[in-house]
């Protein structure tokens, strides 16, 4: 798979009664990197697809590395044989699959999602535990990934989602970039909640918390400390900090200080040692220990992938 000049290929499936906006996103996010070619495939008339006219045949899906299914009108009807045939058949060979919405329903009609973990909008999630009662829902949740396929919810979702996608093959800086662009938040993981109880007090102050965490990645931060800035005690902080971000304090600390070495490795030649140090791992064999786990691979690997190639950082 990918193409002659060796980009990755992504393919936007042009579903029947498409809903515009989910196909613009990852047609921007995608289509503006230099990293992939992107191709709308599909067989129906642009009347039927909200006007998007497809680029290439449904055929062409056979080349895709990743499949992106972008929302559809009326997810209780079926799309057709023919698109649902090719999500399997790509997710049979290797090719990611990203659906936003419902287009999550197509996907669950492949087969792909059972026995597998899936979100969808919030308003949709019973209606695909009962339309598809092998896949196991999660309702609050940004998006869901499970091995190559990944789920999401809304359009905001499926921002986060792209980006998720541009950060695993191109690295954290390129993601950056994109975010950029979009004048969109780079550091939404898939554990945020869609929906956050408008009646919670106190979101500006955990929001505050959050950011001056990220100013002090490379410091000894503890929950009691993030409490005494954020104004709570420690139990209300705690259950305040897991609703609105999905994930324990320390948790959510771990992937911020992850993200922060892989910027590191990208960009500057500062030593593994130094970055440990630097993004608050202490030393360079908890870094590795802990990279591993989160990223799948060793931070010498990830240099090698992802390292650009202009001029370091600067010492501080």
């Amino acid at each position: 798979m990918g193409s002659e000049d060796g980009r990755t290929i992504a393919a936007i499936l042009a579903v029947p009664r498409l809903i515009a906006l989910d196909f613009s996103i990852p047609a921007h996010v995608l289509g503006t990197h230099p990293g992939y070619e992107v191709l709308v495939c599909g067989g129906a008339a642009p009347d039927e697809t909200g006007g998007i006219r497809p680029t290439h045949p449904l055929t062409e899906v056979r080349r895709a590395d990743l499949v992106v299914v972008p929302s559809y009108e009326d997810p209780e009807l079926p799309v057709p044989d023919d698109h649902v045939a090719a999500i399997r058949e790509a997710a049979e060979r290797g090719a990611r699959i990203v659906s936003a919405c419902t287009g999550t329903f197509a996907v669950a009609a492949s087969g792909i999602l059972d026995g597998r973990t899936a979100t969808t909008h919030w308003q949709h999630t019973d209606l695909l535990r009962r339309m598809h009662p092998r896949i196991d829902v999660l309702e609050n949740q940004v998006f869901v990934e499970d091995g190559t396929v990944l789920t999401s919810a809304g359009a905001g979702a499926l921002i986060d989602a792209c980006l998720h996608v541009v950060r695993s093959d191109f690295g954290a800086t390129s993601a950056d970039v994109v975010a950029k662009d979009l004048v969109f938040s780079p550091a939404r993981g898939s554990t945020e909640p869609q929906y956050v109880d408008p009646l919670t007090p106190d979101r500006a102050g955990l929001r505050a918390v959050r950011g001056w965490v990220l100013e002090n990645i490379g410091t000894p931060i503890t929950v009691q400390r993030m409490a005494e800035r954020s104004g709570l005690t420690r139990r209300t902080f705690i259950r305040r900090f897991e609703r609105e971000v999905g994930m324990p304090p320390m948790r959510w600390v771990a992937r911020q200080r992850i993200l922060s070495a892989r910027r590191l490795l990208e960009n500057s030649d500062w030593s593994v040692e130094r970055i440990a140090e630097q993004t608050g791992f202490g030393t360079a064999p908890n870094l590795r220990t802990l990279f591993r786990r989160e990223v799948g691979t060793t931070p010498t690997a990830y240099r090698k992938l992802h390292a650009r190639h202009g001029e370091p950082l600067p010492n501080r």
